[in-house]
């Protein structure tokens, strides 16, 4: 590969570094080309086009970061990694949140070198239009989601971690495969864990694995999530659920790029880059003290939201004939929407997001009589419910009743009415999944039966 597209940038003061770095890139039939301070950088840069750029944080004649701004307003497309001193992760964390493609910490790991300059290939090849083709699609002609294809477009070139926040239904699995899909690591495993889902006994061999016999029930050995996700994509979806004691085990492993499985005695590194949502906000949760503050600026290195639905009414009609033309597919029937339907969906606040916009058509279409969808088909309620995903310190969505000087008969009144919206509020989050919602309402199953049948909801 000795063309013009194979040439490295590397930038370093001391000589042995950049010896070792030619080195390894000679055995991956690169070529380097060594600058040993800011200005020499700088100078090249504009002699040769570059595959990748690696440099030292700290330069004779300025800062890595310099660097990594001069190649951003430069040249757009070229990777630059940085090179930290060990322990310096918040050295790193800078940098990647300034556009750097990637870190790698001295002293040199040449196995992590080899995986981000394959990384660096990949994006390029990518960048040339050979990548592979997404067949993932975040659908809207909005403002609010053009801005957001264009903010995954750039998310997707570099290795930072990445935090999408949204309500419930918004499409934060979506966001995160379409960030893997067109990043570097296409072609390396997607691997999606619900951290809620898993029972906090078991967290921590299913994400990091164990060795036969570590504990009562290890019959074999087992690779855990990360080792599944080499070269890949971890994402921890609602990792808000995550207990403190692995919180701080992830935490390592992320700032380490290692784990050590169950009952072994040695880490092994791990080549993965972590993407993370939430519809809870962690940025409260770390102020109650539920999530860990060092954990929180691992992983929300660079944050993407996603609006809910009621703020892109635009949207609904495209969606929905998306979601019909899909189950046409699906189930050879294809229908469509009356205008009075057109209608009632738009004037719908989709507390569910784009899931309930889902459910609801696919309800649509098993009631309907022939290949026409009326409002009457939608089944939507004829007020509007509480909007989800409050914030914790929020008050709840709905507007409550006054308290009236009627004594202690409006106080019940109410004390039910506020009991009543927390559990619809709690059900509309969990997809009217009642056992979901009694543990994020802090009470048993029973418990919430007792309650539903009380208030009416049943």
């Amino acid at each position: 590969m000795q063309n013009e597209t194979a040439q490295v940038l590397v930038v370093d003061d001391e000589p042995d570094i950049r010896e070792l770095i030619a080195l390894t890139l000679e055995r991956m039939k690169l070529t380097a080309h060594a600058a040993a301070d800011l200005a020499q950088a700088k100078a090249l840069l504009t002699e040769q086009r570059y595959l990748l750029c690696l440099t030292d944080m700290k330069l004779p004649d300025g800062d890595g970061l310099d660097l990594v701004a001069h190649i951003q307003r430069a040249q757009p497309d070229l990777p630059v990694a940085v090179i930290t001193a060990h322990g310096t992760m918040d050295t790193a964390v800078r940098a990647l949140k300034n556009g750097a493609f990637d870190f790698v910490a001295k002293p040199i790991d040449l196995h992590q070198l080899r995986n981000l300059v394959n990384a660096a290939l990949s994006l390029t090849r990518q960048t040339a239009g050979h990548g592979p083709r997404d067949r993932h699609v975040l659908l809207g002609e909005s403002d609010a989601i053009q801005a957001i294809r264009s903010k995954i477009a750039k998310l997707s070139r570099n290795q930072a971690p990445i935090h999408i926040s949204g309500e419930s239904g918004t499409g934060k699995e979506l966001a995160a495969r379409l960030i893997h899909s067109q990043g570097p690591r296409a072609d390396k495993p997607f691997v999606a864990v619900n951290c809620g889902a898993i029972p906090p006994e078991l967290m921590e061999s299913e994400f990091f694995g164990h060795k036969k016999g570590s504990f009562t029930g290890a019959v074999s050995d087992k690779t855990g999530l990360f080792q599944a996700a080499e070269g890949g994509t971890l994402f921890l979806d609602e990792v808000a659920d995550l207990p403190l004691p692995l919180q701080v085990k992830l935490l390592r492993a992320i700032q380490e790029k290692a784990v050590r499985p169950v009952g072994e005695q040695k880490e092994t590194a791990v080549d993965v880059r972590i993407l993370s949502a939430s519809h809870k906000n962690l940025e409260y949760l770390v102020q109650q003290g539920a999530f860990r503050q060092d954990l929180f600026y691992r992983i929300n290195v660079i944050q993407l939201h996603l609006p809910p639905l009621r703020e892109r009414p635009g949207d609904i009609p495209l969606l929905a004939r998306h979601i019909l033309q899909r189950q046409g597919e699906s189930q050879g029937q294809a229908c469509r929407l009356t205008p009075q339907a057109d209608a009632a969906l738009a004037a719908y606040p989709f507390p569910g997001n784009v899931r309930e916009l889902e459910n609801v058509l696919e309800r649509a279409v098993a009631l309907c009589d022939g290949d026409e969808i009326g409002a009457e088909d939608l089944g939507l309620p004829q007020t509007a419910p509480p909007l989800a995903s409050q914030p914790e310190s929020a008050a709840p969505a709905a507007p409550l009743p006054p308290i009236a000087a009627a004594g202690l008969e409006a106080l019940d009144s109410y004390k039910e009415e506020l009991e009543k919206q927390t559990i619809l509020h709690a059900l509309e989050q969990t997809r009217w999944n009642r056992t979901a919602a009694a543990k994020q309402l802090g009470i048993t199953f029973r418990a919430l039966r007792y309650r539903l049948k009380k208030l009416g909801l049943e």
